[in-house]
């Protein structure tokens, strides 16, 4: 039995340039998520994690609360879909959909809703997109299948919140809509935890956030 640890990157660099990267919360969140690991002797076997940025600096967060993490090995099934693209292709066809400049976050992902559920209708044109949404979700597959399989005992993936909310559908067997709204549900530096094995998956606990469920840190609980 493989113990799964799924954690998502720290708060990122909303409305900049590069999103790509954590904010200075976003590196704090994943170093008290650390530290919390190292104070309840939770040590991991291996650690994968996507190919961006965002990734590599939560993981050395984590890394640096923890004192040490193994090597991570990195694979780019765990990156998040591209979801510039994604609202790129929808805007194109809903051209009304378009929020105004400097719209709030919250019109900005009720956009980014939309934009996903389109997505995963397939209405949106291919050749404005990275991949397909069946492409998202068969990679995202084959990664939670090579975790299924590995012979080590506790296991941590640092990835992003489309990445886990689609293992999850793996794991639960929800609906498109569902994984949009597990997704836009996910707090940065959160971990969900499972239990697999080669037959099977289970989801232990979700979303889970102890780290910050302190009283001078919960204005460190966030979504993006």
């Amino acid at each position: 039995m493989t113990d799964i640890y799924l954690v998502r990157h720290g708060q990122a660099s909303f409305g900049a340039a590069n999103y790509d990267k954590l904010s200075d919360l976003g590196i704090q969140q994943a170093e008290w998520l650390g530290d919390y690991f190292r104070q309840r002797d939770i040590t991991f076997d291996n650690v994968f994690m996507g190919d961006m940025v965002r990734h590599r600096e939560t993981k050395d967060g984590i890394a640096k609360g923890m004192g040490a993490l193994p090597e991570a090995a990195i694979n780019s099934e765990l990156n998040e879909f591209n979801f510039q693209a994604v609202a790129t292709a929808f805007l194109n066809r809903y051209p009304d959909q378009k929020v105004p400049e400097g719209a709030s976050r919250p019109e900005y992902y009720r956009l980014l809703r939309k934009a996903m559920l389109a997505w995963a209708a397939d209405e949106l044109d291919h050749n404005l997109l990275d991949e397909s949404w069946a492409a998202f979700e068969a990679r995202v597959a084959a990664m939670l299948s090579m975790l299924q399989n590995t012979d080590a005992k506790r296991v941590l993936v640092v990835s992003s919140g489309g990445a886990i909310a689609m293992m999850l559908k793996h794991i639960l067997g929800y609906d498109s809509a569902t994984v949009i709204n597990m997704n836009l549900q996910i707090r940065n530096a959160s971990f969900s935890q499972c239990f697999a094995n080669a037959r099977s998956v289970h989801l232990n606990n979700f979303n889970s956030v102890p780290h910050l469920d302190v009283v001078d840190r919960l204005h460190a609980v966030t979504y993006s």
